[in-house]
């Protein structure tokens, strides 16, 4: 491997880990937070509209990490396809590092845990939850945004020409005469 194909890969990490970082900003801008009450020093959602709500983290996470994921793996592998194998793993390692790199924007920038905030907070103080993630598949969003970006411009975005040295020679359908 030349010195100039390792940077262009570790370049494709470090885009990727960018991009999950500004996928964390959108991630915090477009989610709005659920409002809860503190009861015995305990924060709860309020009402049922208010648990329904609770789940919108981590819907929008899937929303925005599918997106971002898809943007940045057409950009990088338009970038770097070289190698197509060695791209591949340079988007799949990216993409698991910008998934997390998402969670732990977003989740910064969103408001605190209320729980921590309700142990000293008195009885009806209004409380917004905090950014977070239900589960452990959401995080697969990002990386599957990625390669499926790869895959299309693997498929027929790419400027490269095949390398096989077959050309087509079937005859013109235009008429002659």
């Amino acid at each position: 491997m030349t010195r100039r194909l390792g940077v262009q890969l570790a370049l494709v990490v470090v885009v990727l880990a960018l991009a999950g970082a500004l996928a964390g900003v959108v991630w915090e801008w477009a989610w709005s937070p659920t409002i809860g009450v503190v009861v015995d020093h305990q924060w709860t959602a309020g009402d049922a509209l208010g648990l329904q709500h609770q789940f919108s983290g981590t819907g929008w996470y899937v929303v925005v990490a599918v997106v971002a994921g898809l943007v940045a793996g057409i950009a990088v592998t338009l970038l770097a396809d070289r190698v197509p194998l060695l791209t591949l793993a340079a988007v799949v390692i990216g993409s698991a590092l910008a998934a997390w790199v998402m969670l732990v924007v977003g989740s910064a920038l969103g408001p605190p845990d209320p729980d921590t905030a309700a142990r000293t907070a008195d009885d009806g103080t209004r409380l917004p939850d905090h950014l977070a993630v239900s589960g452990r598949s959401p995080f697969i969003a990002f990386p599957v945004g990625a390669l499926l970006g790869l895959v299309l411009v693997f498929i027929g975005l790419s400027s490269r020409v095949p390398t096989s040295g077959a050309v087509d020679s079937a005859p013109s359908a235009e008429p002659t005469g």
